[in-house]
């Protein structure tokens, strides 16, 4: 029997029921740690040295009658604002399944082959949400993080909120689990490295309903055994080596999962449940196996479960002790009344959509009473409800719950904003130039889940006012965007929406992104028409500031006009969004933005702002472009010193150029463009 040590275990590959399920990518995350940070090793050789051994005796005299093991459990769901902020009800789903399979109750069980229905175990293990916050204050077990961490989702998602590990199962939701269904550490690993103890989970596996399916449900069982010292039912890797097992090779016959009734096999990534892999019967519909129609656990397992509890090593010892309980609000099973908490999938809707609310309120919920201002309920008193506004506004919406002994309340003034389904403007400009709550009449501001939001500036692209988001002091992985109420597009040909921008780095790897979006369904969906980059198409100056960016020139900004020329867009309910993503960076600066007819925007506006150099700041290449209205017919590029570098003509039904700048010095120059009778400059910035 080989010692194996798994640092970081994920799992499943299978292509079945049409659904492609994730493969397992542990032994390349866990040979790239081991490459890249070798002073871990000889802390977590230790840590399984202890672990096994203290396993090896306790599994030679195990207790007589082994009580019933709590575990307090806190879902960190690391989200985007998308599918993967899934909901309440998903997670108490997967806590159900969850707690059925690790109690024997699952009704399933009857499904077990004969061979190991004798050893089929109840584990004797039961997981509660937690109840209290580490601070003691009342939780629902469930936090929400709003961050683009979720797409990633690896060890870095642990830094943003980690419960400490001796009292709570931290389980982390997100978009991606580092490309697959989920991973977790194993004790001697987690006793190394604290912070990173934990279970990470691609939202579409959690419990059986919401974006996950029943098919699925025991990916977090799966999860969890490691959690507990399981490994794979046909071994694991072994530190330091670096080599590893993959599931069903044929050598996986010489290795062992350290557990003494679950027959050597080489592993199955199908339900193949007369396999005898390695000349016996192989246990396909256990827990740790890829075959997902998992069963069981075997009395062996529990037993090494068991010892990982009992153990010091990551301090799983701790977490089922009737202090730890106490603290946590998981000791006697009964529910606390402590909080009255609703959530909605939608806060902006239209006149006649509907909006779908939850009664989140914990714990112990028995009866509630809703009311909606100026909305009509399909319910005033279920726990899930669907809501219709018919009026243009902005409404409260309350909540009472109660357990039957005693109430909790919550009112959120504003909560629903209802827009008109159908819009009356054809057009919008907007300088900022008559204070905020003017802005916040005409527009929808938005802060994605961060405490900063647009505010108001007393600087602006040739005005006094413009609007800001301290992005220097929000960080990275945050978001705010900026959004018009439904418009009238629908008699446009072509719609125009042109704006004056400002930027700055701090870095030059920092890459913030502006999309400009548009929606035709009440923002229920938006399409990107044009996305500007960090260094390649967003910044506006030429230097990174560490300091706090403020426009000071003309130079400082960027102009640019997008185009919409798409039918199906122009209706007469569609909405226009500006989305800007921190990701380090400086402050950012949004001015004169104009919405409408391109033609009435010609002939109001500076037809200036209407020129593009994609990208700028430029290398080597730069595209020019411009409106045919303009009749450009020759373009030049000039020094600061108005000295001519390049020149070229061009054809008048020709709308777009691309030139290189190879040539041309790293500094500031003008691209002028000649038409008309007139000429437009644009500046232009040539780096290294």
């Amino acid at each position: 029997m080989k010692t194996q040590i798994l640092l970081l275990i994920t799992c499943f590959s299978l292509l079945t029921n049409a659904q492609e399920l994730k493969h397992c990518g542990t032994d390349e995350m866990h040979q790239h740690l081991f490459e890249t940070r070798p002073d871990l090793n000889p802390g977590i050789v230790r840590a399984h040295q202890r672990l096994q051994t203290f396993t090896q005796q306790y599994v030679a005299n195990p207790p007589k009658s082994a009580a019933l093991y709590v575990i307090p459990v806190v879902f960190h769901v690391i989200h985007n604002n998308g599918v993967e902020n899934i909901s309440d009800a998903q997670i108490k789903d997967a806590m159900v399944q969850l707690n059925l399979q690790y109690r024997k109750l699952n009704p399933d069980t009857n499904e077990i082959v004969a061979a190991f229905q004798g050893i089929a175990a109840d584990p004797q293990i039961e997981f509660r949400l937690a109840q209290l916050d580490p601070n003691g204050n009342c939780t629902s077990g469930i936090t929400r993080t709003v961050s683009t961490l979720t797409y990633i989702g690896d060890h870095q998602v642990k830094s943003l909120v980690h419960w400490p590990p001796e009292k709570y199962l931290n389980v982390y939701v997100c978009v991606e689990a580092a490309g697959l269904a989920g991973h977790a550490l194993l004790p001697s690993a987690a006793d190394t490295i604290p912070e990173w103890d934990g279970i990470v989970m691609q939202h579409d596996y959690i419990g059986t309903i919401g974006t996950s399916d029943y098919f699925r449900r025991t990916v977090l069982s799966h999860e969890v055994g490691h959690f507990l010292n399981l490994q794979h039912i046909w071994g694991g890797n072994n530190v330091p080596g670096y080599y590893y097992l993959p599931v069903g090779d044929a050598g996986n016959c010489a290795f062992d999962d350290d557990v003494s009734d679950t027959p050597n096999t080489i592993g199955w990534s199908i339900c193949n449940l007369n396999a005898t892999s390695c000349s016996s019967l192989d246990n396909v519909q256990n827990y740790m196996d890829y075959a997902y129609c998992a069963r069981m656990f075997t009395e062996g397992q529990k037993l090494r479960m068991h010892a990982a509890l009992n153990s010091t090593v990551a301090n799983r010892n701790n977490l089922w002790q009737a202090a730890n309980l106490i603290a946590t609000g998981t000791n006697d099973g009964n529910q606390i009344l402590c909080a009255a908490n609703f959530s909605s999938d939608k806060k902006v809707v239209c006149v006649g959509d509907s909006v779908h609310f939850s009664d989140d309120s914990y714990h112990g919920i028995t009866s509630r009473l809703w009311n909606f201002e100026n909305g009509t309920a399909s319910s005033l008193s279920n726990q899930l409800t669907s809501v219709v506004y018919t009026t243009p506004g902005t409404y409260d919406v309350y909540l009472k719950a109660s357990n039957g002994t005693d109430t909790v309340e919550l009112i959120i003034p504003d909560y629903i904003t209802v827009l008109p389904a159908t819009g009356q403007e054809i057009g919008l400009t907007e300088g900022f130039e008559d204070g905020m709550p003017a802005v916040l009449d005409r527009w929808l501001l938005r802060n994605v889940g961060q405490i900063y939001n647009w505010e108001m500036a007393n600087v602006g692209f040739n005005s006094n006012h413009s609007l800001m988001y301290n992005n220097l002091d929000a960080g990275a992985n945050q978001v705010v965007e900026l959004y018009t109420e439904p418009m009238g597009f629908s008699s446009l040909s072509s719609l125009a929406i042109a704006f004056d921008w400002a930027y700055g780095q701090v870095n030059p790897s920092d890459n913030c992104l502006l999309r400009v979006q548009v929606s035709t369904d009440c923002g229920t969906t938006w399409s990107t028409r044009k996305t500007y980059i960090g260094n390649s198409s967003l910044n506006s100056i030429d230097d990174t500031l560490a300091t706090t960016f403020v426009p000071a020139l003309s130079s400082d900004w960027n102009s640019d006009t997008v185009f919409v020329n798409t039918a199906s867009v122009l209706t007469d309910h569609t909405m226009v969004k500006f989305r800007f993503e921190g990701e380090g960076g400086n402050n950012f600066y949004i001015d004169n933005i104009r919405l409408g007819d391109v033609n009435t925007l010609a002939v109001n506006e500076d037809e200036s702002l209407r020129f593009h150099i994609q990208p700028n700041p430029t290398v080597s290449e730069v595209q020019l472009s411009w409106s045919p209205l303009a009749n450009i017919q020759h373009i030049e590029i000039v020094d600061v010193s108005n000295k001519m570098m390049q020149q070229t003509a061009v054809s008048a039904n020709q709308y777009s150029l691309q030139l290189s700048v190879d040539a041309l010095a790293a500094g500031m120059y003008f691209v002028l463009f000649h038409g008309n009778g007139t000429t437009w400059s644009q500046k232009m910035i040539v780096r290294e």
